[in-house]
Formats: structure tokens, C-alpha cells, sequence
């Protein structure tokens, strides 16, 4: 509680509750609980659209639409995360990953609960792909926000058991969903899995935060500043009509007590202005607009130094050919299967859970990989594109469900270096521009995902065959890992080696940030 001279009246003290900083306690303990609520929100966040493969064949029957279009709905549920990622940052930075998970769960219930009444496949692109997606956006910024801030030494193990969260869940949504339609029929299918992510606000009550949200700190600020400075003019004691020995607070006392707490943002100040014409309140309004250009001035001067490092172009490159041409396997490996009359329907143990379980082994795999020093995270990362590349050149010559539930798990393995994507942003542009450059990176990475699988639906319905489709992403991946081989090569880094910066010294902090999936 911090007491404080009170504005009303010099004699007496105000006494405002303000929400100080929990001890910060690392490394174990209530870390635990979060690692297991972070755990779980993701599961049950990112289980059915990591799984949407076993539901496409169901929309496509459904709705009776072109398969470019259906596959919209699976697309945008990926992609609109990824690029709305400096967003949902923003808002757990602002309001803490207590509220926006328990929002979140709301999205994601609602959104899935809606996509179980969808008229049409439209309709369904909105309730499934958008607001699922936005949904699963805000519960990864913030499991993975609240999970760094509980620990310190052993970050990229709690980061290594919070990001398995969305392959386990992909694994047993996919036998689940699959079940669930056998009994229950797509829409009671959608409808009881939206009912189950409504566990996501129980999530969201485990994460007690460490530190108070950037909204609250606004308003710490703003009462510290002005009592401190009294920036406002102090109202005559004869409009306040308070008197000594009065214990009752008038409404005009309970105005002024308010504009304490009022944060000092443009829009506040001016209205404040209107009221009382202050020189000050119009200086404050100078101050503040000053302050914001000068930090996007900052912002787009950070974004454009980090656009011109040459390595930083080609990863973004190479992710954004990667997402395009690796994930619609995921989504449409079924659908292949069935096509080819490999079989009549989804098996017990549907490809998708193949995969999804051959991804978690590969995020754990590769993330032990790379903390072994003499292996450099860029070949690393290379050579698993080449490895996918190869994979999806090898769908269209594969006629036994047999081999498409190995090169399912191929795929599924290398699909794993997205464990790798923090990692190796922070080798190239330092950890003190990793969260701005992350941002950029999952942008490319989730307009790729965005657009890969449409591309591959409007393949198979132009050639009536899914050949000339998964040639054509495999050709990309391929492509984007040749990009990314040369441009870091050795050779264009001694050309400049004079303007170049001193390379980064990694600390034990910067090595866990690997795991960040």
C-alpha cells in the first residue's frame, strides 16, 4: 500500500492500493505449476488446428467446395497467429498472460462452438481460421511470456515441455476428432471440443504474474507523476467542499482522488485540457506525442538495420519457402490417401498423428543438437530443409499407405526445426533485437503458412491430381534451403569483415532461448 500526500487537503495522506512486484522467485517452485498450466493451454488451444487434416476431408464433403478454397479455413487458423505475433505480444506485455489466456480461451471456444452452426465455407473461414486463430495466437505469446519469466537456468527446458504441448495435442486430437465424427457428426464433434477448450481459463487462473503488466505500471506512472509534479492545477478547496472533519467523500472529492489515477496518454490530457486551459497539460501533451514518434522513429530505424543483414534476409527467406510448401501435408496428407483409394476413411491412427508425434521427437532432438557447439544452427537447420525438400518430392511416387505413414513421420521430423527459429535469430542479430526480430520472422513464416495450402488446392483442382502440387512444394523448400546455404556462407562474411560487428557473446540465457518453438 503506498500512502502519498493527498491533493485535497495538505493535512491529510491518500492511501491507494498499488500492486507491487511478486518476489521473484525462479527456477522451480509456483514455475512448475506455470510450465503445467502453460503445458495444457496449448494442448488444448492448438489440438484441433494442428489436426484440422482429419476435418478437411469432412468440410470438403460437407460444403461441396473447391479444394483451394476449403483449404482457407486450415491455412488462416496457422498463419493468422504467426502474423498477428508482435500484436498478441503486445497485448500479454500490456495486460499480463493471465487475462489475455483467459480471453483467449473465450475466442478459441467460441470460435470452434460457431464453426459447428457454418452455413457455408466462408462463414467457417471466419469462425474457424480467423478467430481460432487469433485465439491460439494469444495463448502462445502468453504461456510462452509468462513460462520465460519464471525461469531463469533451466528456461529451455520449461520451454522445451511448454511448446510439446501442441504436438501432443495434435496427436490425440486427431484420434479424438476422428471419433467424435464417427459418433457425434462434424457438428457435435466441433461443438464438444469447443466445450472441452473452454478448460483454457482454468489455465489462465494458474498464471500468477511476476511482474505487474505494463497497464498497471501507466498507472503507477501516472499517479507518481502527478503528485510529484502536480502537473494538473490543484482544484480551490472551496469547489472541493470538504471539511475537517467530514468522513464522507462528495462526489467532487471522488473526481479529483480519480484523476490520480488517470494515465498520461494524448487523448486524457487533452480532454484535460479542454476542462482547465493548463499551459502544463499542454506541455504534457507535447511531451508525450514527442516520446511516441521518437519510439516508432526508433522502431522502423531497428527494423530497417535488421532488413539489411544479409544472413537475417535469407533465413526470413527460407522460412517463408519452407512454411509455403512444408505445411499443407499437414492438412491435406489425408485427403492424398484417400484419393488414391489407399483407404475408405480416416484410420484409428490417423497420418496427422504421425506426424504430429514425429514433431515433438524432432523439436527435442534438434534443440539437443544445436547446443552441441561444433554444430553450426544454420547448416543444421539446412540440412533439414533439404531432408523435407526430399520428402515431398517422394508423396506423388508413393502408392502404399504404408509408405505415406513413413514419410509422414519423415516429414513430421523435420518439421521439428521450428525449435530452431529463436535460436538462430539470436545468432545473427544479438539477443537485444531477438524479440522485434523474432516478430518479423514468424510474419514470413506465417504468410507461407497462409498461402500454401490454397496453392496446393487450386493445383489439385486445376490437374484433378495432387502430383504436380507437392512437386511444386517441394521445389520451394529445396530452393529455400539453397538461398539460405549460400547467402551465410563464410565467404561474404570475410568481404566486410572490417564493418562488420563484433560477433555476440553468447550467455547461458541466450543459449535457452532455443527452445522457443
Amino acid at each position: 500500500m503506498l500512502r502519498i500526500p493527498c491533493s485535497v487537503h495538505p493535512s491529510h495522506s491518500c492511501k491507494l492500493h498499488i500492486m507491487a512486484p511478486s518476489t521473484k522467485v525462479v527456477d522451480g517452485g509456483w514455475g512448475w505449476a506455470i510450465v503445467v498450466a502453460s503445458f495444457m493451454a496449448q494442448l488444448l488451444a492448438y489440438g484441433s488446428p494442428q489436426s484440422v487434416g482429419v476435418l478437411y476431408p469432412e468440410w470438403l464433403h460437407a460444403f461441396q467446395e473447391g479444394k483451394g478454397m476449403t483449404a482457407w479455413v486450415g491455412s488462416l487458423v496457422a498463419g493468422v497467429g504467426l502474423i498477428a505475433s508482435p500484436i498478441c505480444s503486445a497485448c500479454v506485455d500490456n495486460f499480463g498472460a493471465r487475462p489475455v489466456t483467459i480471453f483467449s480461451g473465450v475466442m478459441v471456444a467460441g470460435g470452434l462452438m460457431l464453426s459447428a452452426f457454418a452455413p457455408n465455407v466462408q462463414f467457417l473461414i471466419f469462425s474457424y481460421g480467423i478467430v481460432v486463430g487469433l485465439g491460439c495466437g494469444l495463448v502462445y505469446a502468453a504461456t510462452l511470456t509468462i513460462t520465460c519469466q519464471y525461469f531463469d537456468k533451466r528456461r529451455g527446458l520449461a520451454l522445451g515441455i511448454v511448446t510439446t504441448g501442441t504436438s501432443i495435442g495434435a496427436f490425440l486430437y486427431a484420434t479424438v476428432q476422428n471419433e467424435l465424427i464417427v459418433l457425434y457428426g462434424l457438428d457435435g464433434c466441433l461443438l464438444i471440443i469447443g466445450a472441452i477448450a473452454l478448460n483454457l481459463m482454468a489455465c489462465g487462473g494458474f498464471m500468477r504474474p511476476l511482474y505487474m503488466p505494463r497497464y498497471y505500471l501507466k498507472q503507477k506512472a501516472a499517479l507518481e507523476r502527478n503528485t510529484e509534479e502536480q502537473l494538473f492545477e490543484k482544484p480551490p478547496a472551496s469547489d472541493l467542499n470538504v471539511t475537517a472533519g467530514s468522513t464522507a467523500a462528495s462526489p467532487e472529492t471522488t473526481v479529483a482522488v480519480k484523476e490520480l489515477l488517470i494515465t498520461l496518454d494524448a487523448k486524457d490530457l487533452s480532454s484535460q485540457m479542454e476542462k482547465k486551459g493548463s499551459f502544463l497539460t499542454r506541455l504534457a501533451i507535447m511531451k508525450v506525442i514527442k516520446k511516441k514518434q521518437q519510439a516508432y522513429s526508433r522502431y522502423m530505424q531497428s527494423t530497417s538495420e535488421i532488413l539489411q543483414d544479409q544472413a537475417m534476409v535469407a533465413y526470413c527467406f527460407a522460412v517463408f519457402l519452407f512454411s509455403l510448401g512444408a505445411f499443407p501435408p499437414v492438412l491435406f496428407i489425408e485427403d492424398v490417401a484417400q484419393s488414391e483409394g489407399l483407404i475408405e476413411e480416416v484410420s484409428i491412427f490417423p497420418l496427422v498423428s504421425i506426424g504430429a508425434i514425429a514433431t515433438g521427437v524432432g523439436k527435442l532432438v534438434l534443440g539437443i543438437l544445436v547446443d552441441i557447439r561444433w554444430i553450426n544452427s544454420i547448416y543444421l537447420y539446412t540440412f533439414t530443409m533439404f531432408g523435407g525438400g526430399v520428402v515431398l518430392l517422394l508423396l506423388p511416387v508413393t502408392k502404399t499407405y504404408v509408405g505415406l505413414q513413413i514419410l509422414s513421420a519423415l516429414h513430421g521430423f523435420f518439421s521439428g526445426n521450428w525449435s530452431l527459429t529463436s535460436y538462430i535469430t539470436t545468432n545473427i542479430v544479438g539477443l537485444d533485437r531477438l524479440t522485434q526480430a523474432h516478430g518479423i520472422l514468424m510474419f514470413f513464416g506465417g504468410l507461407g503458412i497462409m498461402l500454401g495450402p490454397p496453392v496446393v488446392g487450386w493445383f489439385f483442382d486445376w490437374m484433378q491430381s495432387y502430383d504436380l502440387a507437392f512437386y511444386f512444394s517441394g521445389s520451394c523448400v529445396l530452393l529455400g534451403a539453397v538461398v539460405l546455404l549460400v547467402l551465410t556462407l563464410p565467404c561474404w562474411n570475410r568481404k566486410n569483415s572490417d564493418n562488420d560487428r563484433p560477433d555476440v557473446l553468447y550467455t547461458s540465457n541466450c543459449d535457452k532461448v532455443a527452445s522457443v518453438a
